[in-house]
């Protein structure tokens, strides 16, 4: 029997949807800013660019904040039961219409291979990518803090950016592997889904 839960808070979902508005804005100036094509201009990319990494900054620090005072921080950390089961749907099974190994709860709500990823994007990926970020934009102490080159910095801003463009793609695709093609996505917006009791 299924029922409606509150799974995501909405501190968590405000979170998620800045978050992705501003790392999808950060690789448009990005790319522009690389001369991929044109649109608002390579100093105006710069700028726009440079505010919204501040941007992200300013979000992760009271995400950070409210993961701990929270305790939702603890959904992040693998629990690795059965990820080789998990793993096997996102493969297999799911083409096949098998269940869900996983049955998510308010308490645990990210299976073994969302917590994995998420642990490494919001741990190693992020983090690099604001480093970087920083280190290029205060190339006065970025290089020397680093020991190494601005652009050896450079090439690392843009390999995670890469990076973190396909975490995004991968993300959009397992949103519509629910029970509908929206209903991971409404969950986000709405807060609440349906779960198995």
């Amino acid at each position: 029997m299924k029922k409606s839960v509150l799974l995501y808070a909405g501190f968590e979902r405000l979170w998620h949807w800045v978050q992705a508005l501003l790392i999808i804005l950060l690789v448009v100036t990005g790319f522009e800013v690389h001369g991929s094509y044109h649109i608002v201009g390579f100093e105006k990319a710069c700028l726009y660019h440079n505010y919204l990494g501040w941007a992200v900054v300013t979000l992760t620090v009271f995400a950070l904040f409210w993961h701990i005072v929270t305790g939702e921080w603890r959904q992040y950390i693998p629990r690795l039961t059965n990820i080789t089961g998990v793993a096997y749907f996102y493969l297999i099974g799911i083409f096949k219409g098998d269940t869900h190994p996983f049955k998510k709860s308010r308490e645990h709500k990210l299976n073994p291979l969302q917590q994995l990823s998420y642990l490494v994007f919001l741990c190693v990926l992020l983090p690099l990518q604001v480093i970087s970020g920083v280190a290029y934009f205060y190339p006065q102490w970025g290089a020397d803090f680093f020991g190494t080159s601005l652009e050896v910095i450079a090439l690392v801003h843009t390999a995670v950016a890469f990076l973190t463009v396909a975490f995004v793609i991968v993300h959009i695709y397992m949103a519509t592997t629910g029970e509908t093609v929206f209903a991971y996505i409404m969950a986000m917006i709405t807060g609440r889904e349906e779960i198995e009791q």
